[in-house]
């Protein structure tokens, strides 16, 4: 059979199975599904190429910085491919969507991004997302304006670094060279970039813009994943054919599609990609969420027969959003990751004997009432094969004494404390079905949408200390908190000791359930790095809440300032 029109006939087939399956139904009965046989077809071989669904996944080209520097052109585009989707990638050499990009601390990235985007008319209002004058800013705000967030790095928020309050590049204007050098302590592990432009960066991200960048040098701090295959595993998000941006989820399907590495896993059918590994192999996997709006609780599940891949296998966790873990015991063994969108986690994990049946999966995750649904899938097929090929990267062996991981921040005494709420309204509140505005307040304050213009930032900090804060959900539908420049630590949940050993930037807040009190974190903010003085952002990262207004903005002051 050619997939022709692949949308339809899965819905035919899905409506004939629906009374006997629900999509609530046992993933056993899913697994059974995912691994039929079902034919595909080429992708479109225009820009943005993407694999065949049901593929083995392929990797992203690596490229590794030599003397000290990667020295890159990317460009940005779009394609809207055979379904009415639009793609979005950032093509190296033309040819390369996406590379990922390692460098050691103390390297300089130099990425030249040129906007390759198709000119658009600014939407009416425009007006009040207009950026700044200058070099880093051209016209108004529109679905074809784009920057570039460098995200989890500890570097300068300014023009030609990483900056996106005012950095704004428009169709037809000349390369914008991004300027970044990697701080010396930057923790090692597993960072992105990604583009965020206020209004659109959910129809970015979801169209596939996104790239993973490694700090090298994890195996000085965690000599254990040493000489260890490698695997970069990007997870995204994309719109399924039919459904438009803000709408409500609808039946027992999920909000969005998902791929890996940009195989899709497409709806209803949920073939997965498949994972071709050496069996009973030890490897390091590093997995990115990129999706815009997607949550996803990964496991790795063994079973003797397709209808019994069930059984969760034991996950070492060596880093969280690019950090290391400490060693308390709560810091490795696991059966399960959540990762809330822009979260990423560095796992150990032994591949299957042959013979044996083995998936990657999401379990169900519950994102409130008000929220998209993000059910159980099957991810990738873990096909062991003594044949398969290798990985195609590998951890360096460890070559001196192991340095210890010291990222941890509960010994410190914070300088402040704060509180914040995450809160969402309806236009109309007499018309539940009106559109939602989203927000993110300094208790005390008045809820606001976020305002690119606002003189005032909505917090000041003094650079060199720590400080506490509590982020409160008090919207019917889970959030994730994410700030630029720094990390923190969790320090509680909901009130109760959740110490962390580890860092984020980027932590879940699941919804409120109606009941007070409500649901909380306890954060220690880090602030004492000097290179992120000056103003940057925080936000909600499921993108369509962030650019729905789910946004403020933060100044950190130098330390002299005292």
């Amino acid at each position: 059979m050619i997939w022709a029109g692949r949308h339809q006939i899965f819905i035919n087939i899905w409506q004939s199975y629906r009374k006997l399956l629900k999509f609530s139904a046992s993933p056993l009965i899913l697994a059974v599904l995912a691994l039929a046989p079902i034919a595909v077809a080429d992708s479109d071989p225009e820009i943005c190429p993407r694999p065949r669904f049901g593929s083995a996944i392929p990797y992203p080209a690596d490229l590794r910085s030599n003397g000290g520097k990667i020295d890159l052109n990317l460009s940005f585009r779009t394609f809207t491919d055979r379904y009415g989707l639009i793609r979005y990638c950032y093509l190296y050499e033309t040819k390369t969507s996406s590379p990922t990009l390692r460098l050691n601390p103390g390297d300089e990235l130099i990425l030249n991004l040129k906007n390759d985007l198709p000119a658009q008319e600014a939407p009416a209002g425009a007006e009040i997302h207009r950026h700044g004058t200058g070099d880093c800013s051209s016209g108004l705000m529109s679905g074809s304006s784009t920057n570039l967030h460098f995200h989890g790095l500890g570097v300068p928020p300014v023009c030609h670094q990483d900056e996106v309050i005012h950095t704004l590049l428009q169709p037809g204007d000349p390369a914008f060279a991004y300027r970044i050098r990697i701080p010396r302590d930057q923790p090692p592990g597993l960072y992105w970039y990604h583009p965020h432009p206020h209004g659109f960066s959910e129809r970015q991200v979801v169209g596939g813009a996104s790239g993973a960048l490694i700090v090298e040098g994890i195996e000085k701090m965690k000599p254990q994943v040493a000489g260890l295959p490698e695997r970069v595993l990007v997870l995204r998000d994309q719109m399924i054919p039919g459904r438009r941006f803000g709408d409500d989820d609808a039946g027992d399907g999920p909000a969005k599609d998902i791929s890996l590495n940009y195989v899709a896993i497409l709806s209803p059918i949920f073939r997965p990609a498949v994972l071709p590994v050496k069996p009973a192999q030890v490897e390091f996997w590093r997995v990115l969420n990129a999706s815009a709006d997607t949550y996803f609780d990964l496991q790795v599940r063994f079973g003797p027969t397709i209808q019994d891949v069930h059984i969760p296998q034991t996950l070492e966790l060596i880093a969280m959003d690019g950090v290391p873990t400490g060693s308390a015991p709560n810091a490795a063994q696991r059966q399960n990751i959540l990762l809330s969108p822009g979260a990423r986690a560095e796992f150990v994990v032994r591949t299957p004997p042959v013979g044996t049946y083995a998936q990657l999966v999401t379990r169900a995750y519950d994102t409130g009432p008000d929220g998209e649904r993000d059910p159980y899938r099957a991810i990738a097929n873990i096909s062991a094969a003594v044949d398969a090929p290798p990985t195609p990267s590998s951890i360096p062996a460890v070559t001196s004494k192991p340095q210890p991981v010291s990222y941890e921040l509960q010994s410190i005494a914070p300088a402040g404390r704060r509180k914040l709420f995450l809160s969402e309204a309806r236009v109309d509140p007499k018309d539940p079905t009106s559109k939602l505005v989203y927000f993110i307040t300094v208790d005390g304050a008045i809820p606001k949408v976020f305002d690119m213009h606002q003189a005032k930032p909505d917090v000041t900090v003094l650079g060199g200390t720590v400080e506490d804060w509590t982020i409160e959900n008090r919207a019917r539908e889970a959030h994730a908190f994410h700030i630029h420049q720094i990390h923190f630590q969790v320090l509680e949940r909901d009130g109760r000791d959740a110490l962390e050993p580890m860092l984020r930037d980027t932590i879940d807040l699941p919804f409120w359930d109606g009941q007070e009190p409500y649901p909380s974190v306890k954060l220690r903010m880090d602030f004492r790095a000097p290179e992120i003085v000056g103003t940057f952002l925080f936000h909600c990262h499921l993108l369509e809440h962030e650019d729905g207004g789910m946004m403020g903005s933060i100044l950190v002051l130098p330390v002299e300032n005292r």
